[in-house]
């Protein structure tokens, strides 16, 4: 009788290549994910300092208009 045991891989030999494929397609997507996160825009900071820039700046208009308004000759 012959065994033909290098041919024919058993089970155990099965689920390490399929966990290693899993994992290597783990990796891969990570991966992906890591290098999309990185070419987003961090919009919430940049959306915060937009606002805080337009108030300042509508401050800065309303305390100039304020000081002009009282000079108006009469």
């Amino acid at each position: 009788m012959t065994d033909r045991t290098d041919d024919a891989p058993n089970e155990i030999l099965a689920a390490a290549k399929d966990a290693k494929a899993h994992a290597a397609a783990a990796a891969e997507a990570v991966a992906e994910a890591a290098e999309d996160a990185a070419k987003r825009w961090p919009l919430a900071k940049i959306g915060l300092g937009v606002g805080i820039g337009s108030a300042a700046i509508a401050a800065a208009a309303l305390y100039a208009d304020r000081s002009r308004s009282k000079k108006k000759p009469k």
